[in-house]
């Protein structure tokens, strides 16, 4: 990997339409937050909770992690990143946005987004994991991804993209390589600061995925390739299923 400064920041709200306060929600006998933390901290050493609310702000910072408050009203979790990465200074070269509510996720998918950089032209690396079936494919909560010729983003969709012509869908799985946005990005410092002023674009707001405004403004999304599975927490039943992911564990 080049010599490039990285820098880890979860977002982290308390206020959700599905599950208030899950940040704090308790896993295995520790907040949901501070097993995120954990995760990212055993591959880069600069990691934050950028938040808005001082009770997660104080849980980070009782468990010894690095936290930042950041304002109430942005619309985005990349308009609170680029905040916090103001607030906490310092020259990096690389920013990695890593969900709040992803308590497995893990050191290998961290390095492969970082891994992406490798190649001067990433301006933006996310990661993509082949689907297993095509009832996940058909699920519009879970995007999927169709990657050029090397690796990198041509469109992002909530429907299921390509369309296989010509046969049954049963069939489509083993025609294509359908493949599962992970939301988990990286970004130049530079370009982060840009795509933060950008404004809404008519695909975002079509299909209601933040990442086709960077796609339309021409910005070029390096996709990594992941195996792993990870439980992201968005429903307090989502929680009792990581629960019991642990206790296999």
């Amino acid at each position: 990997m080049q010599n490039l400064k990285f820098i880890g920041i979860i977002p982290a709200r308390y206020a959700s339409t599905r599950f208030p306060g899950k940040p704090l929600a308790m896993l295995g006998g520790k907040t949901v937050i501070q097993r995120v933390v954990n995760q990212v901290s055993t591959i880069l050493h600069d990691v934050y909770v950028a938040t808005d609310d001082e009770r997660i702000f104080s849980t980070v910072e009782s468990f010894g992690g690095k936290a930042v408050m950041t304002r109430a009203d942005h619309k985005s979790g990349t308009d609170r990143i680029c905040e916090a990465l103001d607030k906490i200074g310092g020259s990096y070269d690389v920013v990695i946005n890593i969900q709040g509510d992803e308590p497995f996720i893990q050191p290998s998918q961290i390095r492969t987004v970082m891994e992406c950089f490798d190649n001067p032209q990433t301006q933006i690396a996310t990661l993509g994991k082949p689907f297993e079936s095509i009832e996940a494919v058909e699920n519009p909560n879970s995007p999927k991804i169709v990657l050029d010729n090397n690796n990198f983003a041509m469109y992002f969709s909530r429907s299921p993209i390509p369309f296989i012509r010509g046969k049954e869908k049963s069939e489509w799985l083993g025609s294509y390589t359908f493949l599962k946005h992970i939301g988990m990005y990286a970004y130049r410092t530079e370009v982060l600061r840009e795509i933060s002023a950008l404004p809404q674009s008519s695909l975002e707001k079509a299909e209601s995925l933040e990442q086709l405004r960077w796609l339309q403004n021409g910005y070029r999304i390096k996709v990594g390739l992941t195996d792993v599975e990870t439980i992201g927490i968005d429903t307090p039943e989502d929680l009792a299923r990581a629960e019991e992911f642990l206790l296999k564990g």
